[in-house]
């Protein structure tokens, strides 16, 4: 790694992403943050409209249809998309050089899967871990293994 090598860390879960930056002698730094719209909404806020229902020929009972999908569920995998096309666009900007991913497993995965090429190229490591909560000056311990030590607070 060069010794004015840009990294990125992108600390994340369903509904709220940080882009924290490495910043050389001072250490981690919040540079942006990012929320999901849909994080504290209930499911029928999420959803127009009820599921459906049906009814036997030979009943005049009416049963609720379920939902395909988690409104909840599907909002985070949106979000995860979102956050995908931030880092997409940082890349193609020449914004970072090396990116890392801390992010829930499932939320990783969706993460990673619509990363184009050029910002998939520059993931250095993705830790599955829930640290969005962590304060930045918290975070060294879980990511010190892909900073070089130039980077490194003394």
């Amino acid at each position: 790694m060069a010794k004015d090598e840009n990294i990125l860390l992108l600390v994340g879960d369903g509904e709220h992403a940080r882009l924290v930056r490495f910043v050389p002698g001072k250490g981690l730094h919040t540079e942006r943050e990012l929320t999901s719209e849909a994080a504290h909404k209930r499911d029928t806020d999420l959803v127009s409209d009820r599921p459906g229902a049906s009814f036997h020929s030979d009943a005049t009972a009416h049963h609720a249809l379920s939902p395909r999908h988690d409104p909840h569920e599907q909002a985070k995998q949106e979000f995860a998309h979102l956050v995908a096309r931030e880092l997409n666009a940082l890349a193609r900007a020449g914004s970072m050089d090396t990116l890392v991913i801390v992010a829930p497993d499932h939320v990783l995965h969706d993460i990673r899967a619509a990363l184009e090429p050029e910002a998939a190229g520059r993931v250095a490591g993705t830790l599955g871990k829930d640290l969005v909560k962590t304060p930045d000056h918290e975070l060294w311990p879980h990511v010190q293994q892909w900073v070089p030590a130039v980077h490194r607070p003394a």
